[in-house]
């Protein structure tokens, strides 16, 4: 007799998600969740228990997050709980009956509202308003700016550390697109930490509508609607509120996003969307140089829509801004080779990769959260052409690609649960194929992951 398989028991390819006993996969989400978690705990264990010594050289003191031990409440604590809880309550249903559009308005304001509570159990000045005003943030060089001309001219210049004029931490470990943010806010007279964090807060958190919109245009409605409640409750959003990294993934997001829609529209609007999904990605790369590696996700978007329609025009807009950061003084490759030059002139030349090249993976599973790791597992479960045809595993292959060659670059040595926040967020998609049934379980455990993150350490960002 034929096994019967309910719709919650299928995968989103259409393949039963049971074994032979016609149990579901729970028992394969428990392994893939316990090998996140013994990586993270291995960690951990190496730094503090094993060989205490590294800690002066790792410089972390909460392996393997950048933050410090320190248990704490703060102004956001109740209404981050609250939140929480009403999410795991609340937007599974909502996922499900409310039309696309609000529920990417819904998942937005909900994730926007949670990050800056998490932000507030830290305080308003500690956590929020004060964390890029700190003498190795871009704010600091905003003052100084006399004229953004003059700025971009002389920026390769400022990289390089032990000069008078050297750039502070961020804005030399960078290009000059994040500066000229923080400039341009400030000449807008949205000036001060406050503006700043408001800023990244907004633009990091639309990101999961751009997400959403991403997955619905490659085919998969029902599969952006799982992933809506997760993306409300990414643990990724503790480091989006405040860092600078949210904002860059917010606009890495979108350029992904109009890449997509160009690539699934017809006629001129294929033009208009790709030159708009240029001009971003393009300017991403302006915001971070590890961004060119947002690539893969971007071509896993013309893979599944099996089109390169939207290819040369959007390759010619991101030229553009190219050209136009050269044509007014600054051009990427100079500033790319100095900027590992700088890299090694500071404690990057001290960590060892021996530990990191592993740890980094763990800092960022803190970042995703058990959810995402039962996700990926059930990923690479699939039978490999099932993979290939499924749009939203593209997606995620194509954010791991970007974490892997990322990390083999040894130019990300720690902080990655923050630095690679534009590529962990696309490795989230694969929630979407966690059971229905089983989501308000894995939603606590996000959640939970989040708020412990936030009260048991103090992170730097």
């Amino acid at each position: 007799m034929a096994e019967t398989v309910t719709e919650d028991e299928r995968d989103p390819t259409g393949s039963a998600s049971v074994g032979r006993t016609g149990r579901p996969t729970v028992r394969r989400d428990v392994v893939s969740v316990t090998v996140a978690v013994v990586l993270v705990a291995a960690a951990a264990y190496v730094p503090l228990v094993h060989d205490r010594s590294m800690l002066g050289r790792i410089f972390a003191q909460a392996p393997p997050l950048f933050a410090n031990w320190l248990p704490h409440d703060g102004p956001g604590t109740i209404p981050a709980i609250v939140l929480a809880v009403l999410a795991v309550i609340a937007m599974p249903a909502i996922s499900r009956r409310v039309s696309f559009g609000v529920l990417c308005l819904v998942t937005w304001g909900w994730a926007m509202a949670w990050t800056v509570s998490l932000a507030l159990i830290d305080g308003r000045e500690r956590g929020y308003t004060g964390r890029l005003e700190r003498p190795d943030e871009y704010l600091a060089e905003v003052p100084g700016v006399d004229g953004i001309g003059a700025m971009l001219r002389g920026f390769s210049d400022r990289i390089i550390d032990g000069q008078p004029d050297s750039w502070t931490t961020h804005v030399s470990g960078h290009p000059p697109g994040a500066l000229l943010t923080f400039v341009v806010l400030d000449r807008l007279g949205l000036d001060g930490g406050g503006w700043a964090g408001t800023w990244c807060i907004v633009i990091g958190t639309s990101a999961v509508a751009a997400v959403l919109i991403t997955v619905r245009r490659l085919g998969d409605d029902g599969w952006a609607r799982r992933c809506a409640p997760f993306l409300a409750l990414f643990p990724g959003w503790v480091w989006v509120g405040v860092s600078a990294d949210g904002y860059f993934m917010g606009v890495a997001a979108w350029g992904v996003a109009l890449l997509a829609i160009a690539a699934t529209s017809r006629g001129p609007a294929t033009i208009c969307w790709a030159v708009a999904a240029g001009v971003l990605l393009g300017f991403c790369i302006f915001l971070s140089y590890g961004m060119v590696l947002i690539g893969a996700v971007a071509v896993a978007v013309l893979l599944a829509t099996r089109t390169a329609r939207p290819l040369p025009w959007a390759c010619v807009a991101a030229l553009g801004v190219v050209a136009a950061f050269w044509a007014a003084g600054f051009w990427w490759f100079d500033g790319y080779h100095l900027v590992v030059d700088r890299y090694y002139q500071g404690i990057a030349s001290d960590r060892p990769f021996s530990y990191w090249g592993w740890a980094n993976i763990a800092a960022t599973l803190c970042a995703l959260g058990p959810a995402a790791a039962a996700g990926v597992g059930r990923t690479f479960r699939w039978p490999p052409g099932v993979m290939w045809r499924s749009a939203p595993t593209l997606l995620v292959l194509g954010g791991l690609i970007a974490i892997v060659a990322a990390d083999l670059s040894a130019l990300s040595k720690a902080e990655t649960e923050r630095i690679w926040l534009p590529f962990s967020l696309w490795v989230m998609v694969s929630v979407g194929l966690l059971p229905r049934r089983h989501q308000r379980v894995w939603l606590i455990a996000q959640a939970g992951l989040a708020l412990a993150a936030n009260h048991l350490l103090l992170t730097y960002w």
